[in-house]
């Protein structure tokens, strides 16, 4: 068995937000521990600025050096492990379903884990009063700024690595894993083939084409009047070729921009896996990189009819080493590389797997 250490290089300087569920779980839980929430933002300016050094994770704490103006300061932050009988009980909830283990090879979260285990005591997220910060600082608050940012920081490791979750409630990748594998029942494609409709896509984007250019102005922001230009023009294309205009949440309204217009993509506070898939398959590609569902018997037997290798399969994720096929709402599947611990659109999405796999 390891020592249940693992230690994380510092975050470089750069604007970051936490992108998963349970990583904006994860402060939310700090948010709603924090007396004051100007700490918990001076935190994030400190984690964006790139002061937190070296992160090492261990059962029960998380620890840092927090560089400030005035000093180095180590930072620590606690939360309780799992007892034994929790981890038994949070084991067996993994195990009862076959998708729950592939979800989290995968690192991926589900809800329904995170539901299931609290129904059954296991906390697994922290909740209120759960993050317990100390720091070398004179700083009187809970937490402090350096224990704040310590804890932005962790969210950013979260997003890309779950099983840091877990190694803080007490246990490594290895030891979740050898004790949640079902050791009968159906198989991965069994139980995930069962019949569910597939929903119909998404409505097309228009795109609003190249952005109108002006002059500059003292006190106008150019480039911003001319996104808006360009969404007035793709606005009103929309309306007269379909009648209406598909409808877009702000941020993947965001997301299609920098897509659509790279030099906007650091003005707009979007993930580069998320312009990517935006550019790989529209809003339905989009959906494939942030969402997982039950895509029904023919999807397997697309992928068996096709003569395609083994894979691991989690909802309507087909893995392969370090390739992976997302069946997607639109009757199409899109490809992934998996770089750096995370998997990336590439390739071109169509109907056929095989032409897809194949490509990768």
């Amino acid at each position: 068995m390891s020592e249940r250490v693992r230690g994380f290089p510092a975050f470089g300087k750069g604007a970051r937000h936490a992108r998963s569920w349970w990583g904006r779980a994860w402060l939310q839980a700090l948010e709603d521990t924090s007396l004051d929430q100007r700490v918990v933002r001076q935190g994030r300016r400190y984690a964006n600025a790139g002061l937190v050094g070296t992160i090492t994770v261990s059962p029960g704490l998380l620890s840092a050096t927090v560089h400030d103006t005035d000093d180095n300061h180590r930072t620590t932050v606690r939360l309780t492990p799992l007892t034994d009988d929790e981890w038994r009980r949070f084991l067996g909830q993994i195990a009862a379903k076959t998708g729950h283990l592939a979800a989290l090879l995968d690192r991926e979260v589900p809800r329904e884990l995170v539901d299931a285990a609290a129904d059954a005591g296991v906390p697994l997220l922290p909740g209120i009063g759960d993050l317990d910060p100390e720091c070398t600082c004179p700083g009187w608050e809970l937490p402090c700024r350096h224990a704040a940012a310590l804890c932005h920081q962790v969210a950013w490791l979260l997003d890309v690595d779950p099983w840091v979750l877990l190694l803080l409630r007490g246990r490594e990748q290895a030891e979740v894993v050898a004790g949640a594998r079902p050791d009968g029942g159906e198989s991965a494609v069994e139980a995930f083939a069962r019949e569910v409709p597939v929903l119909p896509p998404d409505p097309p984007v228009v795109d609003p084409g190249p952005l109108p250019e002006f002059e500059p102005a003292p006190g106008l922001d150019v480039a911003a009047l001319g996104l808006l230009v360009g969404y007035a023009a793709a606005r009103a294309r929309a309306v007269l070729a379909t009648g209406e205009w598909p409808a877009l949440d702000e941020r993947r309204d965001r997301v299609r921009a920098a897509a659509t217009h790279p030099g906007l993509a650091t003005r707009l506070d979007v993930d580069a896996r998320e312009v990517l898939a935006w550019r790989q398959g529209g809003a339905p590609g989009l959906a494939a990189l942030e969402e997982s569902w039950n895509p029904g018997r023919a999807a397997h037997a697309a992928w068996r009819s096709g003569g395609l290798p083994d894979a691991e399969v989690w909802r309507n994720r087909w893995t392969v080493r370090d390739r992976q096929l997302r069946f997607a709402t639109d009757g199409r599947w899109y490809g992934y590389r998996r770089e750096n611990g995370s998997w990336w659109p590439a390739g071109t999405p169509d109907r056929d797997p095989a032409a897809v796999l194949g490509e990768l």
